[in-house]
């Protein structure tokens, strides 16, 4: 029931945001630069991605808004690259960006799920597809001629051996196209979500590149000769076949990238290497009423917190944050067992229940569909022990740091 009003709720909240973001400005030379192109395509809506837009001058070009907070969540330069076009609208009609490493894409389909709502253009499919066959959709030979390397490219029985080894080596076999992860690249993997941005494992390892590589509908992993795993440069190398301008802008005016750009207030308990490399997460633990902060596998910040007392305890499991306000009322009704019953304003009936309203509160992050949200709390100073309806009280100084370190599509784990 809870989480069935919240939905509703947040429908109601998100029917009222005041619509899509404009596209960032592109110049009058470059070839997608036609208002129109947007004219048919869903565009991300302000769900409180950053206000403002930035400049790379290592590639020429800008970033703002819902991909900006996703490249900050997600890694940034260190996984992605850089971006080297503006936003554009695909051939398959979704808001789009490349990047060096990959084409982000916008999927309005996935707003609403607990799922990422930013996924990668297939490009690896597309690369495998050029390997195997004689010339590529531009019409270019490829690579001479056809792989005839079949056995890479074709998946594997699950009850066969090379899934039996990989399995029992902690990675996966892939029902959908029969390949396995396993090793250092399933590690990768599972350390950047590789599920929702990469997609599935297209083939098996192979030597490629004069490296160790696997192909995933998304990308291509590569293993370097110091073990490490990195994305291969698609987005690079596919962007004149995609069709992609990657026409350098005018970045006068702009402020060049700095994650410091981002921030209102200092870290409140600094801990490892803020600048680290690897996914921005965050880690709830109920048992500990305690949060984690981390970039990559670096504890970066960490706080005592208030989680949600009985009996709206706060829901366990893998979240993104997904919806941020500064500031925002907090309403709603419970029943005589304290159990909230419904949400927001909508029900003028409160003859089952005693409303409740908490004016103000600040820094609200929500991660999942039953309204829980990380925000700060100014009505109590008792962090370490349950006091909530559900959501995770913060200190109001970390609160404030938090809101600004974690974008849209940061990774938040809530766990007993």
């Amino acid at each position: 029931m809870k989480r069935l009003l919240s939905m509703a709720a947040f429908a109601l909240v998100l029917s009222t945001a005041g619509g899509a973001l404009t596209p960032a400005a592109q110049p009058a030379s470059a070839a997608n630069n036609n208002v129109d192109q947007f004219a048919n395509v869903d565009l991300p809506p302000d769900l409180g991605q950053a206000p403002f837009q930035v400049y790379i001058p290592e590639t020429g070009h800008t970033l703002r808004g819902y991909f900006l907070d996703y490249w900050r969540a997600t890694g940034a330069k260190a996984v992605y690259g850089d971006p080297i076009s503006e936003p554009f609208a695909s051939t398959d009609g979704l808001y789009s960006q490349a990047f060096e490493n990959g084409v982000f894409q916008f999927r309005i389909d996935l707003v609403w799920t607990d799922d990422p709502s930013v996924t990668l253009m297939h490009l690896g499919d597309r690369e495998l597809n050029d390997r195997l066959v004689n010339f590529r959709a531009d019409g270019r030979r490829s690579g001479g001629g056809a792989d005839r390397r079949t056995s890479s490219w074709k998946g594997v029985a699950p009850d066969g051996a090379t899934a039996t080894k990989a399995v029992n080596d902690g990675g996966v076999w892939n029902e959908t196209t029969g390949n396995t992860i396993s090793g250092a690249f399933y590690d990768w993997y599972s350390a950047n979500e590789g599920a929702f941005y990469l997609g599935n494992p297209v083939s098996q390892p192979v030597q490629d590149r004069g490296l160790l590589v696997q192909y995933f509908d998304g990308g291509i992993l590569m293993q370097r000769s110091d073990g490490s795993i990195a994305l291969a440069p698609l987005g690079r190398e596919k962007a004149s076949e995609v069709g992609i301008d990657t026409t350098p802008v005018d970045g006068s005016g702009l402020p060049t990238f700095d994650e410091s750009l981002f921030y209102e207030v200092g870290n409140p308990n600094p801990q490892g290497d803020p600048s680290a490399v690897g996914k921005k997460w965050i880690e709830v633990s109920l048992s500990q009423q305690t949060l984690w902060a981390y970039q990559g596998n670096t504890l970066v910040s960490t706080t005592l917190v208030s989680t949600g007392i009985e009996p709206n305890h706060t829901e366990q499991g893998w979240f993104h944050v997904r919806y941020k306000l500064e500031k925002t009322d907090m309403q709603g009704i419970t029943d005589a067992n304290g159990q909230v019953i419904a949400l927001g304003e909508g029900d003028s009936d409160t003859s089952g229940g005693t409303p409740y309203d908490v004016k103000d509160v600040p820094h609200v992050m929500y991660f999942d569909y039953d309204a829980e949200a990380l925000h700060g709390a100014y009505w109590h100073n008792n962090f370490g022990v349950p006091m909530s309806h559900g959501c995770v009280n913060l200190p109001l100084d970390f609160a404030t740091w938090l809101f600004d370190w974690a974008p849209l599509g940061t990774v938040v784990w809530v766990h007993a």
